[in-house]
């Protein structure tokens, strides 16, 4: 599922796809996945003046293609690395396994928490099923925040989705003691629902994702299957207008630039991060354990 975009119909699909809209609402395409939160003591450090938030898509589901990137064991460890040796205070995580997040969790030690959101497939008949992730004890597959501080208001957002396919989502969480909304998403690439491959609807996920964050103390972000917008880009016009704008990515070197490093195996840059906080660094980093690098945004929170 770490597939970068191709085929994205232009206008014209999105005029087509606009036009079915109503009629997909009736069909239950936005999905709310139950949220299951983990949290340690309620007391937590106080904070000090930089918060460092990562993402990384860990390809820990092993039947997505992902067989070779590592065991549950480097899976884990990836995790960790990134806060002892990266120090990020808060992780946004894609393709992971729900037993690998709870053992990250319980090995950084109890003032971590965490919230996790399943993937779902549904099929022709309109039924759901729980993605499990393949191995023994591996648990569901899914999204997940991990945090040093406690997590509030978690809530997974009603985005549409796929009417036959994959279900993937987005997933919230505030750090009051940073005073700060995190949102991590992941996306649906162009041709994702199997009974309508010519739907686009990264560009509906990404003004859902968009229009649940503050506009200043805010990161939000995850892998979301496109590459930034440009000129010629064939799925720029999905993105909406906050994000480079009233919000900054990480690797944004100015207001005009659309640029980004590369942050998948492919050569694109799938991953991001935004945030309406001013930016202290902007960190890539290869885990050595996934077809995605790790991207890692400090922000000034004091």
């Amino acid at each position: 599922m770490s597939t970068s975009s191709r085929g994205t119909p232009g206008p014209a699909g999105r005029r087509v796809r606009r036009w079915v809209t109503a009629a997909a609402a009736l069909l239950g395409l936005a999905v709310t996945a139950a949220v299951v939160q983990t949290a340690g003591p309620a007391r937590s450090v106080a904070p000090a003046r930089t918060l460092t938030v990562a993402t990384w898509n860990m390809c820990g589901v092993r039947q997505w293609n992902c067989a070779d990137t590592g065991g549950q064991a480097a899976k884990r460890h990836g995790i960790e690395a990134l806060a002892t040796r990266s120090g990020a205070r808060a992780v946004l995580l894609q393709e992971a396994c729900a037993a690998d997040v709870r053992a990250a969790r319980t090995a950084l030690g109890r003032a971590w928490h965490s919230a996790f959101h399943a993937y779902t497939w549904r099929d022709g008949a309109g039924r759901r099923t729980t993605v499990r992730c393949a191995g023994a004890g591996r648990g569901a597959a899914g999204i997940a925040i991990l945090s040093a501080h406690p997590l509030s208001r978690v809530a997974s957002l009603p985005a549409r989705q796929p009417s036959v396919g994959l279900q993937r989502g987005i997933l919230c969480a505030s750090v009051a003691a940073h005073d700060v909304r995190l949102c991590n998403a992941h996306l649906s690439p162009a041709g994702s629902d199997l009974a309508h491959p010519g739907w686009e609807l990264r560009d509906d996920q990404m003004r859902t994702l968009v229009s649940a964050v503050p506009r200043g103390r805010t990161v939000y972000g995850g892998d979301l299957n496109t590459a930034p917008p440009g000129p010629g880009g064939p799925s720029s016009w999905v993105w909406p207008s906050a994000p480079y704008t009233v919000h900054r990515e990480c690797d944004q070197a100015s207001g005009r630039s659309r640029a980004g490093r590369t942050t998948h195996t492919s050569g694109h840059k799938l991953d991001y991060l935004f945030t309406g906080l001013p930016r202290v660094r902007c960190t890539v980093r290869d885990t050595g354990v996934s077809d995605h690098m790790a991207l890692l945004v400090g922000v000034r929170t004091g």
